[in-house]
């Protein structure tokens, strides 16, 4: 019976140790709930949360590792929790929050949260970086290397893997420099991941998303001045820009058999002479003050419909030169000092036009995009200044 006591002793702590080993390798910024009460109040006093529900421990061991690294990324940001449905006190919980784990491979659910109430099921690639992404953005679009057909694109996520890539890439290289909220960029990026799977072995495309200000160096190193930004290299070394935005995957893939530098550019309309007021977000709003009547167009210098306004907007603004209480302005909201303003002012698509009345919005331009359009809408401004100060000198 001596004997017996150790070896029970052994057993015993044979079968506790794996529970407890699972649970010091959570990061004690996870959080683990089994109270409904608890998960509640948290939902109640957190505003960004994403939950764990696992069929067991064991089940949700590999999702801890990863969410722990997670937890450390998104520290006050959000929130993550762990409710494992296995346990006869969370039990409860799980069919409060309709978890339903009885498939046999169903493991685990992760459920996220905003504002109190239930969002989404996280359904995105399971890995460190679109977890992350997701949480500081959860009504953000997926990253681009989440995309399946994108997978001969070589994704880029820091200044240190772009530099190690001009060091190393022998074939011709291929660099879109872009922003996850950029439209262009967004109906680019099936082109030019279809170029880079027809020309694999052959020439690299790569993506980088350098929205962040971390990548100043990088924009201004490369005149990244809007986005896309396609940048050519040869043997680590910058060559030209690509600057065909509207490509299908063909011609790029032509294009790569002969590259060459692309024609001059013509002056920009803001580099042009006109009457026009090309604004930026630290003096828009200052500047329209100035002006009793002001329309003012965002557009994007690579939109084709805003192409074909420019001459009529601009010769709108010659024919109202002369007037000082008129402005024609124009906004471009590529601009990295834009795109705030361009945010504020509710512009979801190229070109908008905007009426304002001494700075204050008034009202959207919705009429003819015309020279014809634009003037008729500011004479009638004017001629309703006329009326006023007629009726004023009457009453005098």
């Amino acid at each position: 019976m001596a004997r017996a006591g150790p070896a029970w002793l052994l057993l015993a702590i044979w079968v506790v140790l794996p529970s407890w080993l699972s649970s010091a390798k959570v990061s004690s910024l996870i959080e683990r709930i089994s109270d409904p009460k608890d998960l509640k109040k948290l939902l109640r006093t957190r505003n960004n949360v994403l939950v764990l529900y696992s069929k067991s421990e064991v089940a949700a061991e590999n999702h801890l590792r990863l969410l722990s690294t997670v937890a450390q990324a998104v520290k006050g940001q959000g929130t993550i929790c762990w409710v494992d449905c296995g346990d006869a006190e969370s039990r409860k919980l799980c069919k409060k929050m309709k978890v339903d784990l009885s498939p046999k491979d169903k493991k685990v659910e992760l459920f996220h949260y905003q504002d109190g109430a239930f969002h989404t099921e996280y359904n995105r690639a399971v890995t460190f970086k679109s977890i992350v992404a997701f949480l500081k953005d959860p009504k953000g679009p997926p990253l681009w290397e989440e995309d399946p057909g994108a997978k001969d694109v070589v994704h880029l996520d820091s200044e240190k893997d772009f530099r190690r890539l001009l060091k190393k890439e022998e074939k011709p290289l291929l660099i879109m420099f872009y922003a996850p909220w950029c439209s262009m960029c967004k109906r680019m990026m099936p082109h030019f991941q279809k170029a880079a799977t027809q020309l694999r072995g052959h020439a690299v495309l790569a993506g980088m998303n350098v929205y962040s200000s971390e990548f100043e160096n990088i924009k201004e190193e490369y005149s990244v001045r809007g986005f896309p930004t396609i940048c050519y290299f040869e043997k680590g070394r910058f060559l030209f820009q690509y600057d065909n935005y509207g490509s299908t995957a063909e011609d790029i893939v032509e294009w790569l058999k002969n590259p060459e530098a692309p024609p001059p550019p013509e002056p920009t309309w803001e580099e042009q002479q006109t009457s026009v007021l090309h604004l930026v977000g630290d003096n828009f709003r200052e500047t329209l003050k100035k002006k009793k009547h002001t329309l003012v167009m965002f557009y994007a210098p690579w939109c084709p419909h805003c192409k074909k306004v420019i001459p009529h907007f601009t010769a709108t603004a010659d024919a109202f030169k002369d007037d000082r209480k008129i402005a024609c302005a124009a906004v471009d909201c590529v601009k990295d000092k834009n795109q705030d303003l361009c945010q504020q002012e509710a512009v979801k698509g190229y070109p908008t036009f905007h009426y304002y009345h001494y700075g204050k919005f008034a009202e959207k331009y919705d009429s003819d995009r015309t020279e014809l359009g634009f003037t008729n809408y500011i004479r009638a401004l004017r001629e309703g200044d006329h009326e006023r100060l007629g009726k004023k000198k009457e009453e005098l």
